[in-house]
């Protein structure tokens, strides 16, 4: 998708500056920031994002709202149309055991006719100097356009699946799982309970908390399939492909389930799987497999401590 999340050093006051003053054309904008609470400024990035991506984030609202943490930047135009916007929001991830705490960006965008004019420069360098105010010592970014952040020191991630023999389903009198319907009023509630008390689907590489982003996802991909296996307590996203493979994309829930007790909890025989996050907590090994999803993640900073093993965060968490 378009999601965008940094690692990010601190930029040096000079450096800021440069960027926001090089090449910045903004007669006819007005520049704004934390707008989502207003709902004229949030209908402006439903629109920029439906017109710019085709999708649809509205019934994020219906969903529990925007991560709380979030701080959009962007330059209105006289009519109340968002010309430009990039959004901030914290975004703690688990590294090697440890609590990364890094910031995220998403929803960058700009109209067709105001680019060329500076304008996503400045809310780039807006929205570091937010997140080095308010210490972030990490940010990453998954983005279509990985050159536009390469002059800021951003460096692409190599993403990995993990695909392998799918292991017995243990059934052992389980009870089935169930489709799980965030649009359902009960549904959401324990779903939105049970991402609150979430623990990392990985003890490497995985992200904290991400209730918006998984929500919304819910809605964005029709293929996705959200299960509730009630023994468990845990919430399954998953995929079918055609040719009967089960790749798994997400797991929520307070202790991560074993995946053979999560193909028996859907009732599942499948011969392959695909695990798009490092499966330490499964029970299960498969081989890494360098992964293609049409987006990068990139980052910056953390030095010696970023990651040099073969992973990728959940896609639920790409936004």
């Amino acid at each position: 998708m378009f999601a965008h999340v940094f690692i990010a050093k601190p930029l040096h006051s000079f450096a800021r500056h440069a960027l926001m003053a090089t090449g910045l054309d903004r007669a006819g904008l007005a520049f704004r920031q934390d707008y989502f609470g207003d709902p004229a400024g949030w209908a402006a990035l439903v629109r920029l994002l439906q017109d710019i991506f085709g999708i649809d984030i509205d019934p994020l609202q219906q969903l529990g709202g925007p991560d709380a943490s979030s701080m959009p930047f962007g330059w209105f135009d006289a009519e109340g149309e968002l010309a430009a916007n990039l959004s901030a929001f914290a975004l703690p991830f688990v590294l090697n055991g440890r609590i990364v705490h890094a910031a995220g960006l998403q929803s960058g965008a700009v109209r067709p006719p105001w680019r060329g004019r500076g304008l996503y420069r400045d809310l780039t360098a807006k929205a570091l100097d937010w997140c080095e105010r308010r210490g972030f010592e990490a940010v990453i970014l998954y983005t279509d356009k990985p050159s536009l952040y390469e002059p800021y020191g951003f460096r692409a991630m190599p993403l990995h699946r993990y695909v392998g023999t799918a292991p017995a389903p243990a059934i052992d009198g389980a009870t089935a799982a169930r489709p799980l319907l965030p649009a359902n009023a009960e549904d959401l509630a324990l779903l939105q309970m049970l991402l609150k008390a979430r623990s990392p689907v990985s003890t490497t590489l995985s992200v904290t908390a991400n209730a918006a982003m998984f929500l919304i996802n819910t809605q964005l991909d029709a293929d996705v399939r959200i299960s509730f296996l009630e023994d468990c307590q845990a919430v399954i996203a998953w995929k079918m492909d055609g040719t009967g493979r089960f790749s798994l994309l997400d797991v929520v829930a307070a202790e991560i389930p074993s995946l053979a007790a999560i193909l028996g909890g859907l009732d599942i025989a499948s011969a392959t799987v695909e695990v798009l996050f490092r499966p330490d907590k499964l029970g299960w090994t498969g081989a890494p497999q360098p992964f293609e999803g049409g987006t990068t993640l990139m980052l910056r900073g953390l030095g010696d401590d970023a990651p040099h093993f073969p992973a990728m965060l959940s896609p639920m968490a790409d936004f």
